[in-house]
C-alpha cells in the first residue's frame, strides 16, 4: 500500500490521519499504541507489543542491579 499523508497541526504538536486501510494492515484500532522505529530507509510503523513495556522494565531493573558486572563485560 502506498499512501501520501498530510501533516496537520494538533494544538502545539503535529499529526497525520491514518486511512482505515492502513489501520487494518497494522491490525490496529483508534486509541491503540503504535511503535515507531527509525531505520536506514526511514521509519517503520507497527502495532505495539503488549508485553514490551513490562519486558523493558524488567531489563532496566536487571541492568541497574548488575551495573558493575555489565561494565566489566563491556570492556
Amino acid at each position: 500500500m502506498n499512501a501520501t499523508l498530510k501533516i496537520t497541526r494538533i494544538g502545539n504538536s503535529a499529526g497525520v490521519v491514518l486511512p482505515k486501510e492502513l489501520l487494518a494492515h497494522l491490525n490496529a484500532q483508534v486509541g491503540e499504541t503504535l511503535s515507531v522505529v527509525t531505520t536506514p530507509r526511514g521509519i517503520e510503523l507497527s502495532s505495539a507489543e503488549p508485553d514490551f513495556d513490562a519486558q523493558m522494565a524488567a531489563a532496566r531493573e536487571v541492568m541497574a542491579r548488575r551495573k558493575q558486572a555489565l561494565r566489566e563485560l563491556a570492556k
